[in-house]
């Protein structure tokens, strides 16, 4: 007798686990996992399947996930580029001041669509406002992530955002009840600049996420005053600061996390910290020691800063970051594989999935989550390839992206997003931008 399938991805050339090419497979798919991946003939007759997909002239490879991206700032686009330095006070924070239900909604959906049409299954979102909006629309899209509420409690904020250390904690937790483990969703506690947070919040935001066993998340050593203002008052980094209140720990993210002293790494590393960078945004900061980070066996994770910051494709963000890596680090030592395609594809995948809370996950193999896209091969650009690991990093663009499956549930085929409704959404934007 056969078994239940939900998915059959007929002749799925895939990616392996060390990112080969393997051809002349197919993929079963039951309860949101890798079921079983073998030839086509054997699949058809172990299984019944409820869907198939045809994967000829594609190239399936585990979903990216952008481990730091903001929702709230998807209306800013065009917004901050070439503007003078301090836009996170000068333009962000007042906008997300403004947003309200109707406007995170949009933001929400213009996101999701982004990523699903640019081969992003997974994402950390930092944090802003109406964030029970943002999570109905994530919920809808079928997309896996995290969210947070925006959380700082400093003087002198907008009225509208403007919280004390308990009503800020009380937002993450009503929105925790309200969506963590729904769906594929899940809720982290966050510090949105540590600045921003006195002790009471940080300690409280930590001591929560402790308590409901999810993550803490928190923008890391970006600016050079803010690492000036920690050891000014505290005479102590950042990082040093945070491990002195017992906060670091495996499940904690340092977004950015740029300008690191060799104590903090060494930290970073005692502690399981996961970090992830942001290439695009941070090239106005500072270029990431990250082969140090990766030498010392730390999880390293890629986030696009979006939408305000380049947009929500990581195959720009991995595409600068090798440039980075190699003019920073590989030209001085005359090393051009400084920072190897596999190893950035890596990050992108293994690295995002740590940073989402699920350390083996990215992979293409029997019982992991099924979370997979599915590249177009016929196009000029790809059809010759070499080295396939080479090409995706080099080439691949967010229009390449064919089809989008997370959790077995198929998001988008043939480039058609089948979870939202996207000529409403694009309508709803064109009037948006018509009223600016």
């Amino acid at each position: 007798m056969k078994k239940h399938a939900d998915l059959l991805l007929r002749h799925a050339d895939h990616l392996d686990e060390e990112l080969e090419l393997r051809r002349g497979l197919s993929i079963a798919i039951a309860d949101g996992k890798i079921k079983k991946i073998a030839p086509l003939e054997e699949l058809l007759e172990a299984y019944d399947f409820d869907r198939e997909l045809e994967g000829k002239g594609l190239l399936y490879m585990p979903g990216l996930v952008d481990s730091h991206m903001h929702t709230g700032q998807q209306l800013l686009r065009g917004q901050v580029l070439d503007a003078m330095p301090m836009i996170w006070t000068r333009i962000m924070l007042p906008f997300e001041s403004t947003l309200n239900p109707e406007k995170m909604r949009l933001s929400a959906e213009l996101a999701a669509l982004c990523m699903i049409h640019s081969g992003t299954t997974g994402f950390i979102d930092a944090g802003s406002y109406f964030m029970e909006e943002a999570a109905e629309v994530y919920l809808e899209s079928g997309l896996r992530g995290a969210l947070s509420y925006s959380t700082m409690d400093q003087k002198g904020l907008p009225d509208s955002i403007s919280t004390d250390a308990k009503e800020a904690i009380r937002r993450t937790d009503e929105l925790y009840d309200g969506f963590h483990d729904k769906g594929s969703l899940r809720v982290y506690y966050s510090l949105r600049s540590l600045i921003s947070c006195s002790r009471e919040l940080m300690e409280a935001a930590a001591s929560r996420a402790r308590e409901r066993s999810t993550m803490l998340q928190a923008h890391m050593n970006e600016y050079p005053g803010e690492i000036s203002f920690f050891i000014e008052r505290e005479h102590m980094r950042p990082y040093e600061y945070l491990d002195s209140l017992g906060i670091l720990g495996s499940n904690f993210l340092g977004a950015h996390s740029l300008l690191l002293s060799e104590g903090e790494k060494e930290l970073i590393r005692e502690r399981g910290v996961k970090i992830c960078h942001c290439p695009f945004s941070n090239c106005g900061k500072a270029a990431p020691d990250t082969p140090s980070l990766l030498a010392r066996g730390i999880s390293v994770g890629l986030g696009t800063d979006g939408a305000a910051h380049g947009g929500l494709s990581l195959w720009n963000e991995m595409k600068i970051f090798r440039s980075v890596m190699n003019l920073s680090y590989g030209v001085p030592l005359s090393e051009p594989a400084v920072m190897p395609a596999k190893t950035i594809l890596r990050m992108v995948t293994r690295g995002g999935q740590a940073c989402l809370g699920d350390p083996g996950q990215g992979v293409i193999r029997e019982g992991a989550n099924a979370d997979l896209i599915g590249i177009d091969m016929q196009k000029p650009h790809l059809a010759v390839y070499g080295h396939i690991s080479n090409t995706l990093l080099e080439s691949v663009n967010a229009s390449d992206v064919s089809d989008s499956i997370v959790g077995g549930r198929v998001l988008m085929e043939r480039g058609q997003v089948l979870s939202l409704d996207e000529e409403r959404i694009m309508a709803e934007a064109r009037a948006y931008q018509e009223a600016l």
